[in-house]
């Protein structure tokens, strides 16, 4: 681009050479489009654009290394690093690329990365087939895809990554790739765990898999340490085929839990089997022997009823913490719980997700993705409204309490805590290895706005 015009007149010259759209400050939606879905954030782009394709992309890469301007990409716009948005400088939007495309014969598919996780179960559950993601159906599959993936299905189907064959890309200089086991191999591997460190997806193919039956819903039991802890064993010791996530919250005022609960501590247990009623009942009676249940809504079920239904208009302010835990014992759940009644935030989970099964089978070197031996991720999350130094003050005071042997971190839930904390992402020689591939596909590093892995010198 030529500098000797306005910025504001180089970007309505790249707006005509694109299929997609560019919404600029003073356009009528323009507030709309550059909000993401925290509270924290509240950026203001020289301009959003609406990618419809790899070309677009491509030549929205070319434009903000010529004009020298700040890049960030959002597909769902849930980054708790406020990463899906930039001040001053240009959003490519993924939300149009929304492409679904289905080999049922061989039960794979293509997906684009402006799907969610609700989108992407929705178009699969008819068909009987499923893609492991995470825990919410508004989250973007972009996001989820690109730090990993633990959700519903990881101890039957192992993480999001696990299930990907190949990616599309745009890298840095404009190309557009395919990357995958046998073409830039180097790069499927830091796909795979490593964030958009490497350049812009456009979309995934994935491994899908058969779902016949499935048995989900929520367990709600009382939240005392000696249940949590119970709780937490006999998730380790169940099959495969369960994967339950803890949330320690206040019991929302629903009409399947007793008025009387509304507001106390509870343990929402998400509950989610992959087979049938009989296999699962066997699977669940551990878990249902802790203690009377305060609701118990488990049953046959499509695993889409596990995205809790979220709220469009509500953007509230979010702190999260999180780290990998050998164990969850008595005095780790007596921690927890006391930290818990400490944060005046008008609602605060403590979430503890039991990993191991097929996520833990494949082997450490294979993706950018290297905790696959550690055993339990446990997180707090504090939402609100007003200042968020408090907030951070109580999460990394829980997040310190609790600490063990195993300090690593999930990238995805990884907030701006410093780079020791993005290094923990990173163990061993995954660092090393991703910082060779970032200098071989991003030297120049334009893509930042990120959990950024500095390129190799």
């Amino acid at each position: 681009m030529d500098k000797r015009f306005p910025l504001e007149d180089q970007i309505e010259m790249l707006a005509s050479a694109l299929r997609g759209r560019v919404v600029t400050p003073g356009s009528p939606d323009y507030d709309g489009l550059r909000i993401v879905a925290l509270a924290n954030f509240d950026k203001t782009p020289a301009a959003v654009i609406r990618v419809a394709t790899a070309a677009d992309i491509a030549a929205v890469i070319n434009f903000a290394r010529a004009t020298d301007l700040e890049l960030a990409v959002r597909s769902g716009g849930h980054s708790v690093g406020g990463f899906s948005g930039s001040n001053g400088g240009l959003v490519i939007d993924l939300r149009d690329l929304t492409g679904i495309d289905i080999d049922h014969a061989g039960r794979t598919g293509w997906f684009g990365t402006g799907l969610n996780a609700g989108a992407v179960t929705a178009a699969l559950e008819p068909h009987g087939l499923i893609l492991p993601l995470g825990d919410s159906g508004t989250v973007g599959l972009g996001g989820i895809t690109l730090g990993g993936g633990i959700g519903y299905l990881v101890r039957k189907h192992g993480l999001t990554i696990d299930s990907l064959l190949a990616a599309e890309i745009v890298t840095a200089d404009g190309d557009i790739l395919v990357a995958d086991a046998e073409h830039h191999s180097d790069l499927f591997w830091a796909l795979r765990g490593g964030g958009g460190n490497f350049g812009v997806v456009t979309r995934f193919r994935f491994r899908l898999h058969a779902l016949p039956s499935f048995v989900g819903g929520p367990l709600i039991l009382p939240a005392t340490p000696e249940v949590l802890a119970g709780f937490v064993a006999a998730a380790e010791a169940a099959p495969d085929e369960l994967t339950a996530i803890v949330n320690l919250m206040p019991a929302p005022p629903l009409p399947f839990i007793p008025a009387h609960v509304h507001g106390q501590l509870v343990l929402m247990g998400m509950m989610a089997y992959a087979g049938d009623a009989d296999a699962a009942a066997r699977a669940l009676a551990p878990f249902r022997a802790l203690a009377p249940a305060i609701a118990d809504l488990v049953g046959p079920a499509p695993l889409s009823s596990l995205y809790i239904p979220e709220d469009p208009n509500l953007r509230p302010a979010v702190t999260t913490r999180a780290l990998y835990m050998d164990t969850v014992g008595l005095a780790d759940a007596r921690t927890l719980i006391e930290h818990l009644g400490r944060t005046d935030a008008p609602m605060f989970i403590g979430q503890v997700r039991v990993l191991g099964g097929a996520a833990a089978r494949v082997p450490v070197g294979d993706t950018a993705y290297a905790h696959r031996r550690s055993r339990i991720l446990v997180g707090l999350l504090a939402m609100y409204g007003g200042p968020t130094e408090p907030h951070e003050r109580w999460a990394s005071a829980g997040i310190a309490a609790l600490r063990q042997h195993d300090a690593g971190a999930y990238v995805n839930f990884v907030s701006n805590e410093g780079p020791e904390r993005l290094r923990a992402a990173y163990p061993g020689p995954t660092w090393d290895r991703l910082r060779q591939v970032k200098a071989k596909y991003d030297p120049e590093n334009l893509f930042r706005l990120n959990q950024n892995i500095p390129p190799a010198a």
